[in-house]
């Protein structure tokens, strides 16, 4: 889309730890969230995107002490997931500092929540969220923290979520999350090329090259990562230089 490009690691918690798992699954705790929020915040990541990943299988919301925590220590953009399922946990959440909020669950059980977010806050602050997994040929979206398969097609659902206000999409490929492998390519290249809004490109991050992958191969506008970033793999400042020396413009 002609935009520079975003380097956004992903802090996902639960139970006020940071964790980490492959494919969703064999979850480890890995850190503190504003410990680690500030540290990215530092190294010159250009946003960050801070998950509760229990919040909607467990029924619960996200916690607002977290987000007001994360707001004071951080000066950079960064998103809001988890268990968000009304205007009213939007309203909450952005009034304790986040700049925007990421849908997924809720707004596969009712797909105007979209419009309705859209319309009382913002495009620019609606993120939708979604998991998905190559299954019997195509790409099966997933919801409750990739536990519950949904009859939802990704390019089918992602184009319904952009055309009812989404400002953004997070695609997260489950297959590769955690394999550090790189991303699926030619499936975030598509749907950069059928959709207007920017593509955040998800899982399977491993080493310098695959972001410069995902942003030539997968033409996405931003890449997301939290393992490699968490251990120390990757480390923003070298990440960006790298990019940057191979002609990637970078915010």
């Amino acid at each position: 889309m002609g935009l520079a490009k975003r380097i956004i690691p992903c802090l996902d918690v639960r139970e006020g730890c940071v964790v980490k798992g492959v494919r969703f699954r064999d979850l480890k705790n890995v850190g503190n969230p504003v410990d680690l929020a500030l540290l990215y915040s530092d190294s010159g990541a250009d946003e960050l995107v801070f998950l509760d990943i229990a919040a909607s299988s467990t029924r619960r919301k996200t916690m607002s002490e977290w987000v007001r925590e994360v707001a004071e220590a951080v000066n950079i953009p960064f998103t809001v997931g988890g268990g968000i399922a009304s205007e009213r946990d939007v309203e909450v959440l952005l009034k304790c500092g986040a700049d925007k909020v990421s849908v997924n669950s809720a707004a596969i059980g009712d797909p105007g929540l979209i419009r309705r977010l859209a319309a009382n806050f913002g495009k620019q602050c609606i993120v939708v969220a979604i998991d998905a997994s190559l299954k019997r040929g195509e790409w099966r979206v997933f919801s409750h923290g990739g536990i519950r398969e949904t009859s939802f097609v990704l390019r089918e659902w992602a184009q319904e979520a952009a055309d009812l206000g989404a400002g953004e999409l997070l695609f997260t490929s489950m297959d590769h999350d955690g394999t550090c492998r790189g991303f699926a390519y030619d499936t975030i290249a598509a749907l950069a090329n059928e959709l207007t809004i920017p593509i955040i490109a998800s899982g399977g991050a491993g080493k310098d090259e695959d972001f410069y992958d995902v942003f030539t191969r997968g033409e996405a506008d931003a890449a997301l990562a939290a393992g490699v970033f968490h251990d120390g793999r990757i480390k923003i400042p070298e990440l960006k230089s790298y990019l940057v020396a191979r002609g990637i413009e970078i915010r």
